[in-house]
């Protein structure tokens, strides 16, 4: 599996991003193509500290079978729950999602391992470097898949 950390694989999803237009359709679910890029974000802030989630009963009873799920060798399903601190119900400004998306992105190349601050994933628990990494890459492939790029 490619790797966010790693500048090459890095550089694939940036370039993927930068061929997003306004226009651009998703081929399955219900969001724009400029909330994707949004609701791309918040899992990176998740890592990266700066957005804050409480656990609940829900991730002590679920969240390591859900995390164990995800780190499976297939895709992401289409159309899976999106939980609802991710969910974004207005219309971002295209450009400024775009590229802060791609200087979230990009941190993870130019930071690499530092850049994850938050150790424990509120819903999953303990989560290693490798699962961090599996798992942006896994979220983001699936959303730019899903816009066709």
């Amino acid at each position: 599996m490619e790797s966010v950390f790693d500048a090459q694989g890095n550089q694939k999803l940036v370039t993927r991003i930068e061929k997003l237009t306004p226009i651009t359709l998703s081929e399955w679910g219900k969001m724009t193509v400029s909330q994707m890029m949004e609701h791309c974000q918040q899992p990176i802030k998740v890592a990266y500290g700066t957005l804050n989630l409480k656990s609940n009963w829900m991730s002590f009873l679920f969240g390591k079978m859900m995390k164990k799920k995800l780190l499976e060798s297939k895709p992401f399903a289409h159309n899976m729950p999106t939980v609802k601190q991710f969910k974004i119900e207005h219309e971002p400004d295209f450009e400024t999602a775009k590229k802060e998306l791609i200087a979230l992105v990009t941190t993870f190349a130019t930071e690499g391992h530092a850049s994850i601050k938050n150790v424990k994933h509120p819903f999953f628990g303990e989560m290693t470097m490798e699962e961090w990494d599996e798992l942006q890459w896994k979220h983001l492939d699936h959303h730019l898949k899903q816009f066709g790029v």
